[in-house]
């Protein structure tokens, strides 16, 4: 019998496991895909000399995060690597703002569209190296954050902190505008925040679009090396080092709750697991309160709270083997790893926009990844291994193009929506279609089949909008990963931080098990005192 079982091998559920095994736990991790790493593999899958992420690619959070930091998965044959530039954002006319390595390159590349801009970056940036420390030690630890919030809060109020607290729930729109005179920063801020489901008029998407931006500025956007499943085979051979197991191709269907207490799994070829101390779920919240917990053993309110669970938008996702590089007609954007393609912040709120009537946007906003560039060993020399994502609705009503979209994703939809990305590639590099050796189409139910937290291909866990954070995460009056059944923990991204690569939820998870098991220890041992001085006649 294992101390502690964990549902899922994606990033959060092995960073849950390696820490409880740091604390001499027996874990056995259970993982219903043939392999581990939930969005976090790679393959061959598109050209046998190409390696491309399955899922996510680039890191900056992973980078950031004190939690991978403090498992030195260096030691475990983990390395990174960096393309020249950050990420770029071109425009039709030729025009590319760039967020370069150095604060420099970026502040160039801004003061191109207007001048003084570069000055304005620089502040955001102070800004940002002033609340760093505080800001991501709040971010990863459980919802309050009572010591570093404390300190973060004594740094807003040392620094215009309401002032600077109204910037942050600012619409990026609006930051952008008031911020810089020219396009390049508010493509950037607004381009980031788009990275989650938070449109350019969304009330705090100014604050995100902030924090992505500037987690790039300092740590890059980086990849492991050789792919993102390298991140993943470095989890595993730590845990398994520390005496853990994982075990593939073992779908959990039921947890075994007993008195109120999570005490085993079941699994789906009847295999009943025990968990002594724990059961760490790292699957979506829906599925956990939905499915693997009887509703009997959950509050109505919680049951009633999961029917306003909002997930963030779907995904369609191309893959691609490229002959050359590509021909991009701005010359900032062959450098970058990440290129962002809308023709201007008007775009993107059309694409938003298109999305919350339910409609397949006619030209997607797209997120193109060059891993090449970013990762010499991802193809030939001379070649590119590259993918694009775009957003769509949860539930199609129509399409704002001409094809009669209907979201059914059929082979012939999913052919249709993979062309209709590769146009927008082509308004920003023209003849980029003829360097295609291969593409591989992966459309919502796709993703959702290679990991069953990414439904409908939703990458976050759940909404990243304010109704639906911090202590509203995943549900009002939680976030933290705690769950009405005792022993039982929620590791995934539907907890508080939410979505990303940086094992946040997953050790906020382990150190709540490890605080329940604490605490279980430390009312025995008292019970145990009160019954002694009882016998004796000694006054507790």
């Amino acid at each position: 019998m294992a101390d502690a079982v964990v549902i899922g091998a994606g990033p959060n559920g092995l960073v849950a496991a390696n820490l409880l095994a740091d604390q001499g736990w027996s874990v056995e991790v259970l993982e219903a895909q043939d392999v581990p790493g939930g969005a976090v593999r790679h393959d061959h899958g598109v050209a046998p000399d190409f390696t491309n992420d399955l899922f996510s690619s680039f890191y900056p959070l992973a980078a950031a995060s004190p939690v991978l930091a403090r498992l030195q998965l260096e030691r475990e044959g983990l390395s990174w690597s960096h393309a020249p530039s950050v990420l770029a954002h071109p425009l039709s006319d030729g025009r590319c703002a760039v967020l370069g390595r150095s604060i420099e390159d970026t502040a160039a590349s801004l003061d191109a569209f207007a001048v003084g801009d570069g000055a304005a970056w620089r502040e955001l940036h102070a800004v940002w190296e002033r609340l760093r420390p505080d800001l991501l030690d709040a971010l990863f630890t459980p919802f309050p954050p009572v010591r570093s919030g404390a300190k973060l809060a004594m740094r807003l109020r040392a620094g215009g902190g309401l002032r600077l607290a109204r910037s942050l729930m600012l619409p990026v729109r609006r930051l952008g505008e008031e911020e810089f005179e020219g396009e390049g920063g508010r493509l950037l801020l607004a381009g980031n925040a788009l990275h989650a489901d938070l449109a350019p008029e969304t009330a705090g998407s100014g604050g995100f679009g902030w924090l992505m931006s500037m987690l790039g500025q300092t740590y890059g956007f980086p990849v492991p090396r050789g792919g993102a499943g390298a991140l993943t085979d470095a989890l595993v051979r730590r845990l398994v080092r520390l005496g853990g197991a994982v075990r593939c191709g073992k779908r959990v269907e039921e947890i075994v709750v007993r008195d109120g207490r999570a005490v085993a799994v079941r699994t789906a070829d009847g295999e009943t697991v025990p968990a002594r101390r724990a059961v760490l779920a790292d699957v979506s919240v829906p599925h956990l309160y939905g499915h693997l917990v009887s509703p009997e053993h959950l509050p109505a309110q919680v049951v009633a709270d999961l029917r306003r669970f909002q997930w963030d938008f779907a995904t369609f996702k191309v893959d691609w083997a490229l002959d050359s590089p590509v021909p991009w007609n701005s010359a900032g954007a062959a450098s970058a790893g990440t290129v962002h393609l809308a023709d201007g912040i008007d775009e993107l709120t059309r694409f938003a926009a298109q999305i919350a009537m339910g409609q397949v946007p006619d030209r997607p906003f797209t997120l193109f990844g060059q891993m090449t560039t970013a990762d010499a060993t991802r193809s030939p020399k001379g070649t590119e291994s590259a993918w694009a994502y775009t957003h769509l609705p949860h539930h199609v009503k129509g399409d704002a193009g001409d094809a009669g979209l209907t979201g059914s994703w059929d082979t012939s939809e999913q052919r249709i929506m993979a062309d209709r990305i590769e146009q927008v590639v082509e308004r920003f590099a023209p003849g980029f279609r003829s360097t295609i050796r291969a593409r591989r189409i992966l459309a919502p139910p796709t993703l959702q089949s290679l990991d069953a937290n990414l439904h409908n291909g939703a990458i976050n866990g759940g909404t990243t909008a304010l109704h639906q954070q911090l202590v509203f995460r995943p549900v009002p009056g939680t976030g933290r990963p705690d769950t009405p059944i005792k022993n039982l923990y929620l590791a995934s991204a539907g907890a508080h931080p939410g979505g990303g690569v940086h094992g946040a939820p997953g050790a906020n998870a382990a150190r709540a098990a490890l605080r329940g098991r604490l605490l279980s220890g430390i009312t025995r041992a008292q019970q145990s005192g009160l019954m002694r001085r009882s016998r004796t006649g000694r006054a507790p």
